[in-house]
């Protein structure tokens, strides 16, 4: 999972892209996740699931913090940015505590 965790970072420190559905899931009332508790998750999280055969590319479930709560954040490495394809605050009746992994 390295590679793709290095490939985001370096995509995302020439850009970072949010696409609609990214905006959308941040804007939500519940939730509200700004662009820079994204880029912190980007900057700083841990690649959680590596989705290699993705339809858009390869991309990646990210970890990491913002505010004091946990937040995915699902990523693509393009050549000129990295792309964000959705941001969200894990619902805890669908992962494990510690937001790693999907209960089953």
């Amino acid at each position: 999972m390295r590679d793709i965790l290095d490939a985001v970072r370096r995509a995302a420190r020439a850009k970072i892209l949010f696409l609609p559905h990214a905006i959308r899931q941040m804007a939500r009332p519940a939730i509200m996740i700004s662009a820079s508790e994204v880029e912190h998750v980007v900057a700083e999280g841990e690649v959680i699931e590596d989705h290699p055969e993705d339809v858009r590319g390869p991309s990646c479930l990210m970890l990491g913090s913002g505010g004091g709560r946990p937040i995915h954040v699902v990523c693509a490495p393009k050549n000129e940015y990295s792309a964000v394809i959705t941001a969200y605050v894990p619902d805890p009746s669908q992962w494990s505590p510690d937001f790693r992994r999907r209960v089953p």
